[in-house]
């Protein structure tokens, strides 16, 4: 196949004239300065396919329903436990599958799903212990994008100044007992064409501390991500009770390094911010959650100027938008710092495309050997008429994705899925969620 777009995002900066062949799924060829001949042509200027780092695909059931009473993240914790009480594997792929297709029409090619519903509501095993999981594997590919399936120990209902708190009847069916029993169920997963398998650490308010040393092993050469300084109040009992910092707890156990990712990493001390870059774990920021969420803005400036590879997520799906989430990375600088131009487009769009942090390094960058996921944003609507190539991740929106491909593949073309129509995917699964679910305080630090 050969495709050919006037504008194109290579290694190098935006090229004219490219010319793409792709067999097997992979470039064979990426030559700028070409004629069309008889490729394929794309329109407006084509990317790397984007990566979503971080990503919950049940809380998509939350879009729209959470702004009635104000609250707080713990506040609309509830909601979300409303929605994960009524999920079984077959309403689980139903949701998966639409939200995946949602973000491949938003130009993803690839989506780090950080899955703790593992088990019943009252915790029991399903008839296939990994039945949720293999409902999340199943979406991903019927959706057309790729999944690092970043399976989560959660074993604690919170951590308070006294110590960890036991689960609470709402987060039963997310835990495993201890770190062995969850690792043992892990091992059951396997990698396949379209997935590959990492773990989690849910926070180190859900897996006491000596808990973190059995996960980091079983992870051992995959992708292992955790949630880090999303909230202070997070920071205030890990203080209290471990007398650290999450940050210092999870670098004296072994969890940071360069096959770790810390998402949110919010509210970082300046220690925090050296140890995240002196290990090379990649901070991977969800501006759209962080700011719907009153969480607040993380330091990811200087924790990238210390060496700490960044990377973008849609987490709670209040927007699913990776272009919007680049936007927000550059955006939210300028509103902490009074500064303009923190972050270059060609960073934003190295943080959008960080597919090594999730465990397919030959994927994000248009170049020949690479897989072949391209994304053709226009440069003719309402929103980007007129803007640069260079800078269009300053003026485009989901809506302007025209075209994607993963791995050779056309998932997205003319602006809509090969599915058909994804927001009546969506009705669809989310509409029976909300009959029954009854929200209910399932106590604040969990």
């Amino acid at each position: 196949m050969r495709w050919h777009a006037a504008y194109a995002w290579l290694p190098g900066g935006v090229a004219r004239d490219v010319t793409f062949e792709v067999e097997d799924g992979r470039f064979v060829s990426v030559t700028p300065g070409t004629d069309p001949g008889g490729a394929e042509p794309l329109p407006g200027v084509a990317l790397p396919g984007l990566a979503n780092a971080h990503s919950h695909a049940f809380h998509r059931a939350l879009r729209g329903r959470t702004h009635d009473g104000g609250g707080t993240f713990w506040t609309w914790r509830e909601r979300m436990y409303a929605v994960a009480r009524q999920l079984d594997p077959e309403s689980y792929l139903a949701l998966a599958r639409a939200t995946y297709a949602e973000m491949a029409l938003a130009g993803i090619t690839c989506v780090g799903e950080f899955h703790y519903v593992h088990h019943q509501p009252d915790g029991a095993d399903y008839d296939d212990p990994n039945a949720m999981g293999e409902s999340l594997r199943r979406a991903a590919a019927e959706a057309g994008i790729r999944l690092t399936l970043l399976d989560t120990c959660y074993l604690a209902g919170g951590l308070s100044p006294d110590g960890h708190t036991p689960l609470n009847v709402d987060q039963q069916r997310f835990g495993d007992g201890d770190a062995r029993a969850w690792a043992s169920r892990v091992a059951a997963l396997d990698d396949d064409a379209n997935t590959r398998i990492g773990a989690a650490i849910h926070s180190v308010r859900a897996v006491p501390r000596d808990q973190l040393a059995p996960v980091v092993e079983a992870a051992r050469g995959r992708p292992l991500h955790v949630h880090l300084s999303e909230q202070p109040a997070e920071n205030e009992a890990s203080q209290a009770f471990y007398g650290l910092t999450p940050t210092a707890l999870l670098r004296a156990e072994g969890v940071l390094g360069p096959m770790t990712s810390a998402v949110h990493a919010t509210h970082l001390t300046h220690a925090d911010i050296a140890a995240l870059g002196g290990t090379r774990t990649t901070a991977c920021f969800c501006p759209t959650t962080e700011r719907d969420l009153a969480d607040g803005i993380g330091p990811a400036r200087a924790l990238a100027d210390v060496g700490a590879p960044l990377s973008l997520g849609s987490d709670q799906h209040a927007v699913i938008d990776l272009l919007e989430e680049a936007r927000a990375l550059e955006m939210h600088e300028r509103l902490n710092t009074l500064q303009r131009g923190r972050f270059q487009p060609s960073a934003l769009l190295a943080a959008a495309t960080n597919h090594a942090s999730l465990g397919w390094a030959d994927a994000g960058r248009l170049e020949a050997g690479a897989r072949a996921d391209l994304v053709a944003v226009r440069l003719d609507s309402p929103r980007t008429a007129g803007s640069a190539p260079e800078q269009v991740l300053l003026s485009a929106t989901a809506p302007d994705v025209d075209t994607v491909v993963v791995d050779g593949r056309v998932v997205v073309t003319g602006g809509r899925h090969v599915l058909g129509d994804v927001g009546a995917l969506l009705q669809d699964s989310i509409a029976p969620l909300w009959r029954t679910a009854t929200p209910t305080d399932a106590g604040r630090d969990s």
